[in-house]
């Protein structure tokens, strides 16, 4: 695929998206190509740029895998609907979870929630007679962070739609936006006049809140965060700061600490909120949200979510820190 990285000053993001179709026609033919959704950027904007070049032989999945935010698999199945694609949603929480039951080390919670998600796939791909291709969103970051690229680095964190397939699949990978940076990718969606609520979502970890689950998953923890995480982020978009941070997500921290409740002590989970700004995510400072807003969603969190008493503000820098805790 072209490498927008690499074009010169006069190349566009609407001569990518013409050049890149017209090769993955050339390469896909009338094979059929199985492609995992998120909901995200990334993987919408590849999806449309398949779609484009071989139509209906495109079989979009999108996996509940029980760790996305909250009302999220119906969102983003919604969202789809005006872009054409053929989408099926899986429900596949049990899965995941059976999968996490007892880890704690983050390496393997990614690790477990790919295979699994490979299992969901294989699985799905059996339904489809034919098909020959998965299609990913990877992009750059993604490959830099999992693999030594171009010398020798240190893999920072595994990304589980990188590295490849296992032989049992017998499909091959086409990844459209391998070679892109986030910003390049959402240049490619305007080019592509993919809605801005999709286009202007923020970047979410493929391994969803599993990853902001510190220790193990459960899923008593995953609703837990899934309230928190649905009130900061309804709180930046009613307050007009979302689209002013490049990524804000909500991290359950694996500690209690002592609270007040009425005239009780607690003894409850502690909730750290995170916001970043960046362009291309390989670098970012931390948002400076205003105090009163940071004020007003801790004071909700704390009185609306059962089990939280303690809500912190992450003000580390992306190096040394990872935008992620885990």
């Amino acid at each position: 695929m072209v490498d927008i990285c690499e074009c010169s000053q006069s190349w566009t993001p609407d001569s990518f998206a013409e050049v890149t179709i017209q090769e993955l026609k050339e390469k896909l033919g009338d094979d059929k190509v199985i492609m995992g959704l998120s909901g995200g950027v990334d993987s919408s904007v590849a999806a449309t740029l398949i779609h484009h070049a071989i139509g209906k032989n495109l079989y979009c999945i999108f996996v509940d895998n029980g760790l996305l935010r909250k009302g999220e698999f119906e969102e983003v199945l919604e969202s789809y609907k005006g872009l054409g694609l053929n989408v099926v949603g899986v429900d596949a929480k049990d899965r995941f979870y059976d999968a996490l039951k007892g880890l704690t080390d983050p390496e393997a919670k990614r690790k477990a929630i790919g295979k699994t998600f490979i299992d969901v796939f294989d699985t799905e791909s059996h339904k489809i007679e034919g098909a020959k291709w998965l299609g990913q969103g990877t992009i750059y970051p993604d490959v830099i962070e999992s693999v030594s690229v171009k010398g020798p680095s240190v893999t920072i964190k595994s990304h589980h739609n990188v590295g490849g397939l296992p032989d049992f699949m017998k499909l091959q990978v086409v990844e459209p936006l391998r070679l892109l940076f986030k910003d390049g990718v959402r240049e490619v969606g305007k080019a592509l006049n993919i809605p801005q609520n999709i286009l202007g979502r923020h970047p979410f970890p493929g391994p969803g809140l599993g990853i902001r689950i510190l220790g193990d998953v459960t899923p008593e923890k995953v609703q837990i965060l899934q309230e928190v995480d649905a009130i900061f982020i309804n709180g930046l978009k009613n307050s007009g700061l979302y689209d002013k941070v490049w990524q804000a997500g909500s991290m359950l921290l694996p500690v209690q600490s002592v609270g007040v409740m009425g005239d009780e002590r607690t003894y409850e989970r502690v909730v750290a909120l995170r916001a970043v700004t960046s362009i291309d995510g390989m670098t970012a400072d931390w948002a400076h949200l205003p105090y009163e807003f940071l004020a007003d969603v801790s004071n909700e969190i704390i009185n609306k979510v059962k089990g939280v008493n303690r809500v912190v503000y992450d003000i580390s820098s992306k190096p040394p820190a990872t935008i992620e805790w885990e």
